[in-house]
C-alpha cells in the first residue's frame, strides 16, 4: 500500500552543441552522461551543468558531414575508460574519453541495426542489415554468427502426447469447428519499424530477440543462451509489439500486444509461453508503445508511450508511465506527459543501473532530466478518534482509499475509490488535526482535486464504494466529496511543458495553503512555493491555485515533513542538513534545526522517510534511509529498521529480525531508545512482538489498538501490539470507559484484574458505573472468575516508567473480598433478580467461599421464584453453581444446612455427574480398569471401552463392545488392537483366543500360541482348521528352536549357580576370619562388618544404627513391599561389598526358584518333542534339566546351613563369650537385621513330587 514519491529532480537545459541528440549512456562511476548525435559525442555533468568532453565522429569520417548519420547504440565500457559506439552504416568505434582517440574495432558492410552489451560487459551482440546476429567478446573478437530467423523452435521444444489438444477443448459460442480452423498470423502493427529488439536477462546468461518474421509478417520472440544456442520461440501472438524488456530478476520477458478493444503489456516465460498481462488505460490504436524498461531491482516497469495521429493538427503527446505490482495487481503509480514535437520530445530514457528508482530522460532540445523516487505510505495523520486511519494508494486515474478504522480489506480492494480525470502523481492528507480525513490529489495535468469529509447535498459521482458496499447493502460509512478542482498557475508555462513533474513534495499545511518544492535548473538550489487557493464562487466546478510566495533555499530539498501538533516544518537537504521552515512568520525564513545541545542537525546519509516527533519534551527529526539505517536527529539509533511510524506518544518500528517494537516517547531519551533497539538488549514483552517476515507498517488506528502491517506479497494483517493495547486500556480506565476497556481486554486476553489494579480507589468508588456499563451477567461472571489477590500492575503489566502517580492499594489478601462485597452490594441495589447468578458468583469467589449462603439463596428461589423477566430459576442457579464448585463439596455443605429438600435437589443434579467425574478421575490417575467399570456402570460405553483397552482387560472390552453394536469389521479391528496389547503383556493364549474368535484370524493365532509355547493349543487349532501344512512350516521349527533355547538357558543357569555358590563359600570363610579377629574389640560392630571382604572397610555399629535404624526412619514409613524394594538396593554382587553374601544368597535363591518354575514348561515341550519323533532332542533336554535340578538339590545344604542361620540371627553366648562379644551380638541383632533379610536364610523348596519327566524318553 505504498506509492512512488518524487523527491529530487535534476535538469540540464539547452546544451550548446550542434545537431540533435539520438541516444545516450551513463557513466555511473563518474556521474556523467554521454550523449550521441549525428555529429559525434559529448559528455556532460548534470550536477555542475557543464560539458566535460566533446568528440567529433565526422572528422574521422565515421559520420557524414551533412548530418544524415545515425548512431544505433552507445555503451560506456567500464574497464577501458572508453565508449563503444555503433553507427547505422556498420562501424563499431571505440572512443577513448581521456585521449579522444577513435578506433574502429569492426565494420559490417550491410550496416548495423542494434548493438547490445551483456550486463556483465563480457559479450556484445550486433544485429546486421543482412538479418544476422553476430556475437563478439568485449575485445571485439567474433564468436559466432547466426541467422536472426530460425525455423527450429529451440532446445526447449515441447513434447506433447495429445492431452489437452485444442481439438478436445471447449470453445464456447465459437462451436466445435473452431478447433479445426487454421491459425491466422497477423502481420506486424502498422506503426512497427520492423527493427530487431534485443534484451538481456539480468545475469547475462540469456538474451531475447524480437523480430518480424519474413514469412508471416508477424513478430516473434526468440530466446538464446550465452553460448548462442537457440532455446525457444514464442507462441504465435497476434498484435505483438516491438517493445521488449527482460525482467532483471529473470522470471519474465515483457512486451506489448494490441487486442481488438485494448492494448496490453504481456509477459513471456523463458520457454516462449505467455504468462500474465495487464491492460494499459488507452483505447485501441490510441497510442503506441515505444519501449519497456525494468528498473534495476525489478520492482518498477516503465512504459514509454506515444500518441498515434488521429486527427490532423491535433497536439500529440508522449507519456512515460511507471507501473508496479502487488498482490497480483498492476498499479500505475506515476505518469509523465511530454510533447511529441519541439524541444520536449523524448529521444531516449533509461533506468539507472546503480540507483534503482532513478530514471534518466533525454529530450530532443538537448534537455536532460533525472528523476529520483522512493516508496512512501500516504496516510492520514490525526491522533484522535475522528481520524479514520485512511491510507491512499495511487492506481492511474484512481485513488484507492482504505478506511482501516472501519474495515480491513486486502489490496487491491479498498473501502472507496476516487475517480480523477487524469493519472494521479501525488496524494496528500490535511495536516490539520481536526480535518485529517480530508485529502488532496495532484494529477499529471497539474490539477489539485480537494476532497473533504462532511455532509454533501448529493452523492458524488467521483467517489465509488469498493469492497464494503453495493448490492443493496446500506453502508454506515461517511465518504468524502469533491469540493473543487484547482488548476496550478505556474509563473513560467514553459516549465510545465519541459518538465512535467515541476512541483514535488506537496504538503497540505493549512486550510487553503499548500507547500510544494521545485528544483532550480541552473544550480543546486530549491524553491519552496506557497500555493494559495484563489477565492471563487462555490458553484464553480474549477478553481485556481496561485503561487502566492516563494523562497529560495541553498541546497536540494529532498523531503518535507510537518508535525500536525506543533505545525513545525522540517526540510531535508540532499547533503543531510535539516532545516526548520518558518512558514508562519511574516517574512519567510529557514534556520538550521538544532538538537538539544544546540548544534545543527545533519543526517549522515539521506533519508527517504522523515517525521517530526516529541521525544522527552524535545522536538526531534526522525529519518530512515533506504538501507534501513534509522536516525533521531544526527544520532544513528539502529541499522536494521525496515519501517517506522509515529503515533501520538509512541514510536513503532519493524526490524530485519521480524519484530515490531513500540516505545513511549513521552519521558524517554535518545540513548534509551538506542539501548532498546540494540541487538544485545532484551526487551520486555510489552515493547516487542514477533511479526511475519518482511512486514512493514502501514498505519496505526488512532485511539484504538490496531496496528496495520503489510506483508511482502501485498496482503495486510492487523495486529494488536501489547504496548498500544495497554496504553489504550489505561486511557479508557482513566476516563471511566469500562465497557470499551473490558471488551478490548476480553478480546485480546488481557488479565481483567487490571480493571481494578490500575486504580483501586477509583474502581471501588465507581463499581455501580462499571456494572451498568458492562450490563451482561456472563461478562460480570467472567470478571469474577479471573479475580486473584495478585496485583497485576506489579507483575504482568507494570505501568510506564514515566508514571509517577502513587495510587492507594488495598491491604494484602483483602482485594478479592473487597471487590466481591462491593460489586454484590451494587448489583443487589441495581437489580438483584437480573444479576442473581453474578451475586452467587460473588459469594463463591471470596477467599473463604460462602457456600451456605449460596445454597440458602438457591433454596429461596425454589420456594418462591420471582415473577420478573430477568429472574432465574432455582434449577438454573444450581446448574450454574455446579460449574463453579466441586459437586462433592457442594453436597457436603448442603447436608450441613439440615434442609432435606435442598439436599435432595443437589443430589438429584449431581448423581450422574459424580459417576462420570469419578470415572474421569480414575482415568487421570491411570487406574484404567476401575475407571472402565465406573463408566460401564453409568452407561458410558465408549469411555468404558477406551479404559478397558488401555488396561488390556479384553473380556470386559469385548463385553462393552457388544453393547456398542459394532460392525463386523469394527469388531475385528478391536480384536486386533486387544491382541496387540495382550502380546505386549506376554499373554499369548489370550491374544490367540481374541484373534481366532473375534478377528477370524486363526493363522495369526497359531503363530502367537507357538511364540508363547502353548504347543498343544496351537495343535488343536491346526487340526480344527485342517491346516496340517502349518505343522511342517511353523510348529516343528518352533519346537526345535524352543528346545535349543531351553538348553542354552539351562547351561547358563548351571554356570551362574556354580559361580555364585563358589563365591559364597569364599565370602563366608573371610567373614569367619574377620569375626575371629574382631571378637575382643571394645567397640561393637554390626552384622555388616562380619561380611566385609579383605578389601572392605569396617563400619561401626553406631554408624549402621544411624543408617538402618527401624525407629523414626523414612524407610519404616513405607509399605512392606516398598520397604523391601528400597532395602534390596543395598545388596550388590560386587566383590567386596559389605552385603555381598546377602546378594549371593538372594541370587542363588532366585536361580533355584526360577528353575523350579520351569517344570511345567519342560514337561509340555518334552511331550511334543516325543510326539513328533524328536527323541534325541527330548532326551537331551530332559537330561540337562535333571542335571540342573540335581546340582541345586545337592547344593542346598551347603548354601543354607543351620550354622550360618544361627550365627546370623542368634546372640553369641557360651563359656567362651566375653562381655564385649555378647554386647556386639545383641547390638548386631538389634540394629542390623531387617525382617526381610531373615527370609534369605530360609532355603528355597524344590518339590520332588512334581511330575515333569516323560518316561517314554527313558
Amino acid at each position: 500500500m505504498r506509492n512512488l514519491k518524487l523527491f529530487r529532480t535534476q535538469e540540464f537545459r539547452d546544451i550548446q552543441v550542434p545537431g540533435k541528440p539520438q541516444c545516450f549512456s551513463l557513466r555511473s562511476e563518474q556521474g556523467t552522461v554521454i550523449i550521441g548525435s549525428e555529429y559525434g559525442l559529448i559528455e556532460v555533468d548534470p550536477v555542475t551543468r557543464e560539458v566535460k568532453n566533446e568528440i567529433s565522429l565526422v572528422a574521422e569520417g565515421f559520420l557524414p558531414e551533412d548530418g544524415s548519420g545515425c548512431l544505433v547504440g552507445i555503451q560506456d565500457v567500464l574497464d577501458q575508460e572508453s565508449v563503444c559506439v555503433a553507427t547505422s552504416s556498420g562501424d563499431v568505434i571505440l572512443c577513448n574519453l581521456s585521449t579522444h582517440q577513435l578506433e574502429c574495432v569492426g565494420s559490417v558492410a550491410s550496416g548495423i541495426s542494434v548493438m547490445s552489451w551483456s550486463p556483465d560487459q563480457e559479450l556484445v551482440l550486433i544485429a546486421t542489415g543482412q538479418q544476422t546476429l553476430v556475437m563478439m567478446t568485449k575485445d571485439f573478437e567474433p564468436i559466432m554468427e547466426q541467422q536472426i530467423h530460425q525455423d527450429d523452435f529451440g532446445e526447449s521444444k515441447f513434447i506433447t502426447v495429445g492431452w489437452g489438444r485444442k481439438e478436445t477443448q471447449f470453445h464456447g459460442s465459437e462451436g466445435r469447428q473452431a478447433a479445426f480452423q487454421m491459425q491466422m498470423h497477423e502481420s506486424a502493427l502498422p506503426w512497427d519499424d520492423h527493427k530487431p529488439q534485443v534484451t538481456w536477462r539480468g545475469d547475462g546468461q540469456f538474451f531475447a530477440v524480437s523480430v518480424v518474421c519474413p514469412e508471416t509478417g508477424a513478430r516473434k520472440v526468440r530466446v538464446w543462451n550465452r553460448e548462442f544456442a537457440l532455446q525457444s520461440t514464442s507462441e504465435p501472438v497476434a498484435g505483438l509489439g516491438p517493445a521488449l524488456a527482460w525482467k532483471p530478476s529473470g522470471s519474465l520477458i515483457a512486451s506489448t500486444q494490441d487486442k481488438p478493444n485494448q492494448q496490453d503489456v504481456v509477459f513471456f516465460e523463458k520457454n516462449g509461453l505467455l504468462h500474465g498481462h495487464f491492460t494499459l488505460p488507452f483505447l485501441k490504436d490510441e497510442v503506441k508503445v515505444n519501449d519497456l524498461l525494468w528498473n534495476a531491482d525489478s520492482t518498477v516497469l516503465a512504459v514509454w508511450l506515444e500518441d498515434l495521429q488521429r486527427e490532423e493538427n491535433s497536439a500529440l503527446k508522449s507519456c512515460v508511465q511507471l507501473w508496479t505490482v502487488g498482490n497480483y495487481h498492476w498499479y500505475l503509480k506515476q505518469s509523465l506527459s511530454f510533447s511529441t514535437c519541439g524541444k520536449s520530445k523524448i529521444v531516449s530514457l533509461m533506468w539507472d543501473p546503480v540507483t534503482p528508482y532513478r530514471l534518466h530522460v533525454l529530450c530532443q532540445g538537448w534537455h536532460y532530466l533525472c528523476y529520483d523516487w522512493h516508496w512512501t505510505t500516504d496516510r492520514s495523520s490525526g491522533d484522535n478518534s475522528t481520524d479514520m486511519a485512511n491510507v491512499a494508494v495511487i492506481d492511474g486515474n484512481r485513488v484507492l482509499v482504505t478506511v482501516f478504522r472501519q474495515s480491513v480489506v486486502p489490496p487491491p480492494m479498498c473501502t472507496y475509490r476516487l475517480l480523477l480525470p487524469h493519472p494521479v502523481n501525488q496524494v496528500v492528507f490535511s495536516a490539520h488535526p481536526k480535518k485529517s480525513n480530508d485529502l488532496a490529489v495532484l494529477d499529471a495535468s497539474n490539477q489539485i482535486s480537494v476532497y473533504k469529509c462532511g455532509d454533501s447535498p448529493s452523492a458524488d459521482p467521483t467517489v465509488k464504494l469498493g469492497a464494503v458496499g453495493g448490492n443493496g447493502f446500506k453502508v454506515s460509512l461517511q465518504t468524502p466529496h469533491l469540493e473543487k478542482r484547482y488548476k496550478i498557475q505556474l509563473e513560467n508555462s514553459e516549465d510545465e511543458e519541459v518538465n512535467p513533474l515541476k512541483l514535488s513534495l506537496l504538503t497540505w499545511i493549512q486550510e487553503d495553503v499548500f507547500l510544494a518544492v521545485s528544483h532550480s535548473q541552473s544550480g543546486p538550489q530549491s524553491v519552496i512555493h506557497h500555493l494559495t487557493v484563489v477565492p471563487s464562487d462555490m458553484e464553480d466546478e474549477h478553481g485556481q491555485v496561485n503561487i502566492s510566495s516563494s523562497m529560495t533555499v541553498d541546497g536540494v530539498i529532498i523531503s518535507v515533513c510537518c508535525s500536525p501538533k506543533t505545525k513545525s516544518v522540517a526540510l531535508q537537504l540532499a547533503g543531510g542538513q535539516i532545516l526548520k521552515y518558518l512558514w508562519e512568520s511574516p517574512s519567510l525564513a529557514v534556520e538550521p534545526w538544532k538538537n538539544p545541545g544546540g548544534f545543527p542537525v545533519r543526517f549522515p546519509y539521506p533519508c527517504t522517510e522523515t517525521e517530526v516527533a516529541m521525544i522527552g519534551g524535545e522536538e526531534c527529526v526522525l529519518g530512515l534511509t533506504d538501507r534501513c539505517r534509522f536516525f533521531i536527529n544526527d544520532n544513528e539509533v539502529a541499522s536494521n529498521i525496515t519501517s517506522f511510524a509515529v503515533y501520538d506518544e509512541f514510536l513503532l518500528l519493524t526490524t530485519h529480525s521480524h519484530t515490531c517494537q513500540c516505545f513511549c516517547l513521552r519521558d524517554t531519551s535518545i540513548k534509551t531508545l538506542q539501548a532498546g533497539l540494540s541487538s544485545s538488549h532484551v526487551s520486555n514483552g510489552e515493547t516487542l512482538r514477533k511479526v511475519e517476515r518482511g512486514s512493514r507498517i502501514v498505519t496505526v488506528v488512532p485511539q484504538d489498538t490496531k496496528l496495520i502491517l503489510q506483508m511482502p506479497r501485498g496482503n495486510v494483517e492487523v495486529v494488536h501490539h501489547r504496548a498500544l493495547v495497554l496504553a489504550q486500556v489505561r486511557k479508557w480506565l482513566d476516563k471511566l470507559m469500562f465497557k470499551e476497556a473490558f471488551e478490548c481486554m476480553r478480546k485480546l486476553r488481557i488479565n481483567l484484574n487490571l480493571i481494578h489494579d490500575h486504580n483501586p480507589k477509583v474502581f471501588l468508588e465507581n463499581v455501580e458505573t462499571f456494572i451498568r456499563q458492562i450490563d451482561s451477567v456472563n461478562h460480570i461472571n467472567l470478571f469474577f472468575t479471573e479475580l486473584k489477590e495478585e496485583d497485576v500492575t506489579k507483575t504482568m503489566y507494570p505501568p510506564p516508567v514515566s508514571s509517577t502517580v502513587q495510587l492507594s492499594r488495598v491491604p494484602e489478601g483483602r482485594k478479592v473480598d473487597l471487590i466481591c462485597d462491593a460489586m454484590r452490594a451494587a448489583m443487589e441495589n441495581i437489580n438483584p433478580h437480573k444479576y442473581c447468578l453474578s451475586i452467587l458468583t460473588s459469594h463463591v469467589k471470596k477467599t473463604t467461599p460462602e457456600l451456605e449462603t449460596v445454597l440458602q439463596k438457591v433454596h429461596e428461589l425454589q420456594g418462591n421464584a420471582p415473577l420478573v423477566p430477568d429472574a432465574v430459576s432455582a434449577e438454573e442457579a444450581l446448574q450454574y453453581l455446579l460449574l463453579l464448585v466441586d459437586v462433592n463439596e457442594l453436597y457436603d455443605h448442603s447436608l450441613g444446612t439440615y434442609d432435606f429438600d435442598l439436599v435432595l435437589m443437589v443430589a438429584e443434579k449431581s448423581q450422574k455427574d459424580i459417576s462420570t467425574a469419578y470415572g474421569e478421575h480414575l482415568i487421570q490417575e491411570q487406574l484404567y480398569e476401575p475407571g472402565g467399570l465406573v463408566f460401564a456402570r453409568c452407561g458410558a460405553h465408549q469411555e468404558a471401552l477406551d479404559a478397558f483397552l488401555a488396561c488390556g482387560s479384553w473380556q470386559q472390552a469385548l463385553c462393552v463392545a457388544a453393547q456398542l453394536h459394532l460392525s463386523r469389521d469394527q469388531l475385528a479391528g478391536l480384536g486386533r488392537t486387544l491382541a496387540g496389547k495382550l502380546v505386549e503383556q506376554r499373554k499369548y493364549s489370550d491374544a490367540a483366543t481374541v484373534l481366532e474368535q473375534y478377528a477370524q484370524d486363526y493363522e495369526e493365532a497359531v503363530l502367537l500360541l507357538l511364540e508363547g509355547a502353548e504347543w498343544e493349543e496351537a495343535l488343536r487349532l491346526v487340526y480344527k482348521y485342517n491346516r496340517l501344512d502349518i505343522i511342517e512350516t511353523n510348529v516343528k521349527p518352533s519346537i526345535l528352536e524352543a528346545q535349543k533355547n531351553y538348553m542354552a538357558f539351562l547351561d547358563s543357569q548351571r554356570a551362574t549357580f556354580s559361580r555364585h555358590k563358589k563365591r559364597l563359600l569364599v565370602v563366608r570363610e573371610l567373614r569367619e576370619q574377620a569375626q575371629q579377629v574382631h571378637l575382643d574389640d571394645e567397640v561393637p560392630h554390626g552384622q555388616e562388618s562380619d561380611l566385609f571382604s579383605e578389601t572392605s572397610s569396617v563400619m561401626s555399629g553406631s554408624d549402621m544404627s544411624g543408617r538402618y535404624s527401624h525407629s523414626n526412619s523414612r524407610i519404616s514409613a513405607r509399605s512392606s513391599k516398598n520397604r523391601r524394594k528400597a532395602e534390596r538396593k543395598k545388596h550388590s554382587l560386587k566383590e567386596g561389598h559389605p552385603l555381598e553374601n546377602m546378594a549371593l544368597l538372594e541370587a542363588l535363591s532366585e536361580l533355584v526358584q526360577g528353575t523350579e518354575k520351569l517344570k511345567d514348561e519342560i514337561r509340555h515341550i518334552l511331550k511334543v518333542l516325543f510326539l513328533f519323533a524328536f527323541d534325541e532332542q527330548g532326551r537331551e533336554l530332559q537330561k540337562a534339566f535333571e542335571d540342573t535340578l540335581q546340582l541345586m538339590e545337592r547344593s542346598l545344604p551347603e548354601i543354607w546351613t543351620l550354622t550360618h542361620q544361627q550365627n546370623s540371627a542368634s546372640p553369641v553366648l557360651g563359656p567362651n563369650s566375653t562381655a564385649n562379644s555378647i554386647m556386639a551380638s545383641y547390638q548386631q541383632q538389634k540394629t542390623s537385621v531387617p525382617v526381610f533379610d531373615a527370609e534369605l536364610f530360609i532355603p528355597p523348596k524344590i518339590n520332588k513330587r512334581t511330575q515333569w519327566k516323560l518316561s517314554l524318553l527313558g
